[in-house]
């Protein structure tokens, strides 16, 4: 189980629902990924609030983040599990544990933080 802040509307800060859900395992071209950071930024606040509207609901903000890959999906080349890896642009950033597409991960080096990397990817 993972904790996810899910949106079932848009609005204030009061819209943010914190809940549990399954993390199904990775597809082709998909890792599973622990996040040890996320970035935080004005897009979230964006999408949560209704200045870009939202169709399907419930939806979890967040576009980047930082964390370990714990497994990977078929076709997947590029990461193993234990590599420390950062992503932008994937929803889902707000959880634990979540589902990213390898096309949008890079592997971390030593010298960077996986809170620096967070930081930096959007």
């Amino acid at each position: 189980m993972s904790k996810v802040i899910n949106l079932y509307d848009q609005g204030g800060p009061d819209v943010l629902c914190k809940e549990s859900r399954d993390i199904t395992e990775p597809g082709a071209r998909e890792i599973r990924l622990r996040q040890t950071a996320i970035g935080v930024n004005y897009l979230d606040i964006y999408f949560r609030k209704g200045d870009f509207k939202l169709s399907n609901f419930p939806f979890v903000d967040g576009f980047e983040g930082a964390g370990v890959v714990e497994t990977v999906g078929a076709e997947v080349t590029e990461v193993s599990a234990g590599d420390r890896v950062a992503y932008q642009l994937a929803a889902g950033a707000y959880a634990d544990e979540r589902l990213v597409p390898v096309d949008r991960v890079v592997k971390l080096p030593t010298t960077i933080s996986n809170e620096q990397a967070a930081a930096m990817m959007l």
